[in-house]
């Protein structure tokens, strides 16, 4: 069983940290591709980072760029997001999602992911 279990949201202040997790299980880790999207009240769901399965490559949306940092650990099949500098409009629910792929045009488009985890809360006040 496929299994994508996210950890590590809470609240914050504006300007702090969090780390979140994704611990996958059910498939194989090197051969997928994994990114985190987030969805906030009343919004669409917008693709945040991606991590190639084979080589590593990272990519980031323009909003996070420079705050937040994605990296695996292959040894655990987790993926890590360490984010940074938070503001509230970082504030959402955040979700780990697994596909065979390599980075296109079309990897912010939630709907291509095959595996979703749960989610988790991440609030940031001002």
């Amino acid at each position: 069983e496929v299994q994508l279990v996210e950890s590590g949201g809470g609240l914050v202040q504006a300007g702090g940290s969090l780390r979140l997790s994704c611990a996958t299980s059910g498939f194989d880790f090197d051969d997928y591709a994994i990114a985190w999207f987030r969805q906030a009240p009343g919004k669409q769901r917008e693709g945040v980072s991606f991590i190639s399965g084979d080589d590593g490559s990272t990519y980031y949306a323009d909003s996070v760029q420079g705050r937040f940092t994605i990296s695996s650990d292959n040894a655990k099949d987790t993926v890590y997001l360490q984010m940074n500098s938070l503001k509230p409009e970082d504030t959402a629910v955040y979700y780990c999602a697994a596909d065979i792929r390599n980075w296109d045009e079309n990897s912010w488009f939630w709907a291509d992911y095959d595996y979703w985890g749960q989610g988790t809360q991440v609030t940031v006040a001002s």
